[in-house]
């Protein structure tokens, strides 16, 4: 039999997720009920969406054409011992547009993005820069969630398109340069397997990871300890619950369009 102080431990363990969940949610809520009602501040969003989108270009691009170069590689690879060399352009695309677009830039803004957001918040918790904004009659949640959601929302699916075209132009550049691959049959391969909704569904995947990125930082800023110590252990949390909430949630909307 399993002892009852296994089992006790095991129900305080869920309870505490289960709790925990839904405080991200009912955060999650308030603040998109925040984006949708005045006061609006474009200063900071205006702030966010160069944050968000425009400074996270560099590095999406750079892992988006490596990723899509090393992937024409290993498929050519796999492929070479099956005779099946000439599906690299379809699998390169398919699988950037799907899969390794979408996931790979949600991962570089919950490393570079989340992780700003939560030590930003946090930072202004500790010196008290929260508290006087609530003095001056300012929503922290307002002024400080909702801009930075709004501008994730709407970057993150472009910047996924973004690097979606760059990593197959990495496949692309290596199959034509190394490889051996017709560039105009490469191309034409690509254009005809892609179907709309392999471009929907990552455009659908950029959102939702975006939102979580943007939430994860927020939340956690919010409720961060105080101190230096409270700042990086918000700042780590954010990143790890960013990251697994986002391949969670790849693998439940990969579900979803698969199903349709």
């Amino acid at each position: 039999m399993i002892p009852l102080t296994a089992l006790g431990g095991l129900g305080r363990t869920v309870l505490s997720l289960l709790a925990a969940f839904g405080r991200v949610a009912l955060f999650a809520l308030d603040a998109i009920s925040h984006i949708l009602r005045p006061p609006f501040y474009p200063r900071e969003f205006g702030m966010a969406l160069l944050n968000i989108g425009w400074l996270s270009l560099p590095v999406v691009g750079l892992t988006a054409i490596f990723t899509g170069g090393a992937l024409a590689l290993q498929i050519y690879a796999g492929g070479a011992r099956f005779n099946a060399e000439a599906v690299v352009p379809q699998i390169v695309a398919i699988g950037m547009v799907r899969e390794l677009g979408p996931v790979l830039v949600g991962l570089m803004i919950a490393a570079r993005v989340t992780s700003s957001i939560a030590a930003e918040i946090a930072t202004m918790k500790v010196t008290e820069q929260i508290d006087a904004l609530v003095t001056l009659s300012t929503h922290p949640m307002k002024y400080l969630t909702a801009p930075r959601v709004l501008a994730a929302l709407i970057t993150v699916p472009a910047l996924v398109a973004v690097g979606d075209i760059i990593g197959i132009a990495g496949g692309y550049t290596v199959a034509t340069q190394n490889l051996g691959f017709n560039p105009a049959a490469y191309l034409k391969n690509t254009v005809d397997f892609l179907e709309t909704r392999d471009i929907v569904s990552s455009l659908v995947k950029g959102a939702a990871f975006g939102l979580i990125a943007a939430i994860m930082g927020c939340y956690y800023g919010m409720n961060s300890g105080r101190g230096a110590q409270g700042v990086g252990r918000a700042t780590k949390g954010s990143v790890e619950a960013a990251a697994v909430l986002i391949l969670a949630a790849n693998f439940v909307l990969t579900g979803v369009f698969f199903s349709l």
